[in-house]
């Protein structure tokens, strides 16, 4: 069996422990957004740990452009099997499928000083979460903990959907964001006091909350206004704003433009599409409306990022 020692190393990618093999790998290293890597390994044998995460916050206090924030999590115990065809699996062994193995999932992300800034503009730093994704808590540190159920679904989806192209890169990096919020919360180091939107209290209210996250993401290409926003989740336009800003820590607008520059990244550098193309995909009038709120959420021309392999118009 393999021992806690080796799934770290495993996870902090320092070494690859010699009875597991890679079954998967998925990576993404765009400039100026983030970066990460997601990998499955084989275990050969049964893996004997809990499923852990590691916090890595680097600060340099005389050049800013070094800080950095990593998350690293390895989960282990999950099924894996390579035939798609029987989606109603039993466990019985079949012609084509090797039955239950073990595997070990790796996952790494790294954010940068500049793309985080984007969360603590314009508020007031009142506790750690903020300091330390503002790079103002004063020395670097490490911090281990465990990988509790709201990660895990997270984690899962990561390597479990169904989209592809596209929609994959909205989807990931949504549920990158996501992980980031729950990671957070483990530095809390002060009594929680609960919403200060009364009405967040309520199950139904905060499920609303959620839901037009998920609207706005599903509207990448098709800009929605608030009010539309409130009428499709059923909410008023008070509540849903106030509501979103704490949940998330940021306002609609700010959401909807930071998912639709990401996304913008992804087509340009990955995609090799032209400036031309991504206006016209993310829903903007003119280009040049484009570049610009391309230039105020990333610091780059979209033209900067057009993949060496795609068009330069």
């Amino acid at each position: 069996m393999l021992n806690t020692r080796d799934v770290l190393k495993v996870a902090n990618q320092t070494t690859i422990a010699s009875d597991m093999d890679l079954l998967y790998q998925k990576e993404q290293n765009i400039p100026g957004s983030i970066e990460y890597s997601i990998k499955r390994y084989y275990a050969h044998h049964p893996v004997t740990t809990d499923d852990t995460g590691l916090m890595v916050y680097h600060y340099h206090v005389n050049d800013p452009n070094k800080n950095y924030l990593e998350l690293k999590y390895c989960c282990t115990g999950n099924r894996y099997c390579e035939e798609k065809s029987c989606t109603k699996c039993s466990e019985l062994p079949t012609n084509n499928c090797r039955g239950k193995i073990y595997t070990a999932d790796v996952f790494t992300f790294h954010f940068t000083h500049t793309f985080l800034s984007q969360f603590t503009q314009n508020i007031k730093l009142s506790n750690r979460k903020d300091e330390v994704l503002a790079f103002k808590h004063p020395s670097s540190f490490s911090k281990i903990f465990p990988v509790c159920n709201r990660k895990r679904i997270v984690l899962d989806s990561l390597l479990n959907h169904s989209y592809s192209g596209s929609l994959e890169n909205i989807f990931v990096n949504a549920k990158i964001h996501e992980l980031l919020l729950y990671s957070l919360e483990c530095l809390v180091d002060e009594k929680e006091e609960g919403f200060s939107c009364k009405f967040l209290a309520n199950d139904l209210d905060r499920e609303k909350i959620l839901h037009a996250r998920e609207v706005l993401l599903q509207h990448i290409g098709e800009p929605i206004t608030i009010k539309e926003l409130s009428r499709k989740v059923a909410i008023n336009e008070c509540y849903l704003k106030k509501g979103f800003k704490e949940i998330f820590g940021t306002t609609i607008f700010d959401f909807y433009q930071q998912q639709r520059m990401e996304h913008a990244k992804y087509l340009l550098y990955e995609k090799g599409l032209s400036v031309t193309d991504v206006s016209a995909i993310l829903g903007y009038s003119s280009i040049s409306h484009f570049s610009t709120a391309f230039k105020k959420h990333t610091g780059l021309k979209p033209c900067e990022l057009l993949s060496p392999y795609g068009s330069n118009s």
